[in-house]
């Protein structure tokens, strides 16, 4: 902004100064009891001419405040403590608030209704206290009721719904939304007098620095204009600047008329400050490289709306640019990021990373930093993390069909739209980075499938790096086996390399022909990884497994058949996947088969189906029953609930939920034979869970549960029955495997005796023979008894005395009170001296 020299002279200084919005009129007021109206009308490029519309010199005899409402055409004012309103065109009075009275302050608020209809409201402080009013059919009306103040105010402004309230030392907000809350926003210290905020919440981390106390201040977006007791100060919030300062005569007052519209006042002037043309001030800004304020100003204009957002868009590459050339390289690579930049243009800004060719078509605003050293190795890790997002972007738009359009930094340089162009660029120049700064990543970036490295230029900075570990990683990738197996020649025989000797060319042979091998006779392929062969056997079987199941899928189920039916792996991981690739073939088979069948004709027994599908399921079965070493925790819930029952049942048994797998077996598939083999299969009288596994089956006949209770089986069940006769044939068959009484109390009340007479007959025969068993071994354990007692006793009989004379047959000394050993034949020796327990000493 630039102040011009409009000055209109004034014989007295004002003491109040204020305009109406919009239009030209300005109002001041001077002593206590005069009022003017000046009109300001532009007559050529920055000259105005002043003109007295009109005045009053007996308007009041204390004129306090005023307030101009062009949209009503009124004048409010504070007269002598009370609210007065006036024409604005005639200054004829047209009410007075009688309420008001022994009102100090007021502050009025023009509010844009929803329907885009204005509505005037005005707050009072009529001592401790605020009235409300607003603006109806030519009178002020209260708004609601009164609210108390903390203290007498000493500036007031609207804030939304809220009035900010200046106190002697304390700013708050006081909510006009019935309850009147109260929020204290910050102390004004002993001696400054409080001016209302902007708003209600501190935006800002720091405060303004004026070069001295400020009498008064307007904002005029982006700007903050300050009246100073010497001069006009303008400055910005962000970023915090000194704009400009306008040297006055002891300026006083200052008020906005609406947008670039300002006045300001002092004891005998009154100046309009009229701002520089946007465009001016963007040029200028851009020259003074604040960019961020000419973001904002480009922002305000009123242009064509492409122009507008591509002068916004040329403004923030030359801000990003800036950044750069600051070294905040970060924050430099973050707007481009957001800007979609052309990445060569971005590449660019960095020595050595595009072809000389290329680079010598790119142009920059000005010349670009020199960076060496840490500062360069910064940059480079800020540029691999604007690459790294920009490559995942552009791999995931890959297929569209649309090109790319890659905005230039500078207009008129060329940009790449090609996609896949800009995917070799940039995966190149990552390399070059990964090169500087972390040769760790230059592998993994090799090795990507998707990976668009510059073959030529990628070989020559690795070569230029002796990086030839990683040079054969590209040549592989790549398809250039000739060249791959030419360098691992030429290192073979040189001491300081890492690819010396012949173990890595034999490594990328085994790979390169395995690959082939494979895809050209599967079968024959698969007996590298099967062959009876100690090496071959002793191969990591999981890496194995992993390489056939990302490139030969198809394998995958002969593998692990192998190496768990002939080589006997026992590792549970391998078992759980070979089961899920069973299923995974059965079910994708099953849709198949019951897709093909007849309307009205059932499927046919589990592994009974033809072709393949009876080959897979039947495989399924039998290796979930054999296999001891799969987990049916974890592979349950792969197995559906309305089919593959037969399979479920054997998972269920496996983790011990007989009752569930029994419930499958005789009220859904209603299979009693199936029923009873899986008690066969799992009754063991040693353990606790499997001990009651055939008065399971008897409660499933005899009292079967809900359906619900068991899983949800999403079937069409009819409601389970109960099968007495099954429920007795168990009885009758297996009346060993089970607990008597509690087989008894399963049967129903009305069961007869003659029913369960064959039961009942063999289950007394049974225990007939057990006792008669259990008596002739109890004869048997007494007489053993008897006889060990018998020999016992004899033992005892034997004494052993040790008198003052017994010698050791060994050593010749007398025994005294050492302990000695005693062998069979009454030998007597000292314990030290007894080394053979087997060879009694004789007598010499």
């Amino acid at each position: 902004p630039r102040a011009l020299s409009i000055c209109v002279r004034l014989s007295q200084g004002p003491v109040y100064l204020c305009a109406s919005v919009p239009g030209p009129c300005l109002f001041v007021f001077k002593t206590r009891k005069h009022i003017l109206s000046l009109s300001f009308f532009l007559e050529g490029t920055n000259r105005f001419e002043v003109t007295l519309e009109k005045s009053n010199k007996n308007f009041s005899k204390k004129i306090q405040q005023l307030f101009v409402v062009s949209q009503y055409k009124i004048l409010v004012s504070l007269l002598e403590n009370n609210i007065h309103v006036h024409d604005l065109l005639t200054f004829q009075q047209i009410t007075v608030v009688s309420k008001a009275r022994g009102a100090t302050l007021f502050a009025c608020h023009l509010q844009q209704s929803p329907s885009g209809e204005a509505q005037l409201r005005m707050c009072v402080a009529v001592k401790k206290k605020l009235q409300l009013y607003y603006w109806k059919d030519r009178e002020f009306h209260e708004l609601q009721g009164d609210f108390a103040a903390p203290d007498i105010p000493k500036s007031m402004a609207w804030c939304q719904n809220s009035i900010c309230v200046g106190f002697k030392r304390d700013y708050y907000l006081i909510r006009m939304d019935g309850r009147g809350s109260i929020k204290e926003l910050f102390p004004t210290g002993k001696q400054l007098e409080p001016w209302w905020p902007p708003g209600g919440v501190c935006t800002q981390k720091y405060a303004l620095n004026w070069t001295d106390i400020p009498i008064a201040m307007e904002h005029q977006s982006p700007y903050i204009i300050a009246v100073l007791p010497r001069y006009v100060e303008i400055r910005t919030f962000e970023p915090r600047l000194l704009v400009q300062s306008v040297e006055l005569q002891r300026p006083r007052f200052i008020t906005s008329a609406g947008p670039n519209i300002v006045y300001v006042a002092s004891n005998h002037f009154v100046w309009r400050l009229v701002p520089v043309s946007i465009a001016s001030q963007i040029r200028q800004l851009l020259q003074d490289k604040q960019f961020e304020l000419a973001l904002q100003l480009a922002n305000m204009k009123d242009d064509v709306e492409g122009d507008k957002r591509q002068q916004i868009h040329h403004i923030q590459n030359l801000y990003a640019f800036n950044l750069f050339c600051q070294k905040r390289f970060d924050d430099s690579m973050q707007v481009f990021a957001k800007l979609g930049t052309d990445p060569t243009h971005v590449i660019g800004l960095y020595p050595d990373l595009l072809p000389a060719d290329y680079r010598k078509q790119l142009h920059y605003p000005n010349p670009l930093p020199s960076l060496s050293g840490a500062e360069l190795e910064k940059a480079h890790l800020a540029l691999i993390d604007y690459l790294t997002q920009k490559r995942s972007h552009l791999v995931k738009q890959l297929n569209d069909s649309e090109p790319s359009t890659p905005s230039p930094l500078m207009e008129g340089t060329p940009t790449i739209k090609s996609r896949k162009k800009l995917l070799q660029i940039i995966d190149t120049t990552l390399l070059k980075c990964y090169l500087h700064t972390n040769v760790a990543l230059v592998s993994p970036l090799l090795r990507l499938d998707n990976n668009h490295c510059h073959i030529e230029e990628s070989e020559y900075i690795l070569k230029k790096a002796h990086k030839y570990s990683e040079l054969i990683i590209l040549y592989e990738k790549k398809g250039l086996h000739q060249k791959a197996l030419q360098v691992l020649l030429d290192q073979s025989t040189k001491a300081n390399s890492p690819l010396k000797g012949h173990e890595r060319t034999v490594q990328y042979l085994q790979r390169l022909v395995l690959s082939w091998v494979l895809k050209i006779c599967p079968e024959d392929g698969l007996k590298i990884f099967t062959e009876d062969l100690t090496e071959v056997e002793t191969l990591p079987r999981d890496k194995v497994l992993n390489f056939l199941k990302e490139g030969f899928k198809e394998l995958t189920i002969p593998y692990l058949e192998h190496i768990v039916h002939v080589w006997e792996e026992t590792e549970p991981e391998f078992h759980n996947v070979l089961i899920q690739l069973y299923l995974e073939r059965v079910q994708g088979l099953m849709k198949q088969y019951l897709n093909s069948l007849p309307e009205g004709v059932p499927a046919v027994a589990a592994g009974k189906e033809e072709g393949d599908l009876g080959e897979f399921r039947n495989k399924l079965l039998c290796f979930l029953e054999v296999s001891t070493s799969y987990e049916p925790g974890r592979l349950i819930s792969d197995f559906p609930f309305d089919g593959l029952l037969e399979e479920r049942a054997v998972l269920l048994g496996r983790m011990g939920k007989h009752e569930q797998a029994l419930f499958i077996y005789v009220h859904v598939l209603k299979d009693t034979h199936m029923a009873e083999e899986y008690c066969h299969r799992h009754y063991d009288k040693e353990t606790d869970r499997s001990q009651d596994v055939y008065l399971s089956l008897l409660r499933m006949y005899l009292s079967p549960p809900d359906v619900h209770c068991l899983g949800p089986i999403k079937m069409e069940l009819l409601e389970p029955q109960a099968n007495l006769m099954a429920a007795l044939h168990v009885l009758e068959l297996h009346h060993s495997k089970l607990n008597t009484t509690k087989a008894i109390d399963l049967l129903p009340a009305n069961t007869q005796i003659r029913e369960i007479r064959v039961f009942l007959e063999s289950v007394l025969e049974e225990e007939a023979q057990r006792k008669r068993f259990d008596q002739v071994l109890k004869s048997l354990l007494q007489a053993e008894f008897l006889r060990v007692q018998e020999e016992r006793i004899f033992h005892q009989q034997v004494k052993c005395i040790i008198t003052e004379e017994k010698t050791c047959r060994v050593c010749k000394k007398k025994m005294g009170n050492s302990a000695f050993a005693r062998y069979p034949n009454g030998v007597v020796v000292h314990y030290f001296c007894c080394k053979d327990r087997g060879v009694c000493p004789t007598e010499q």
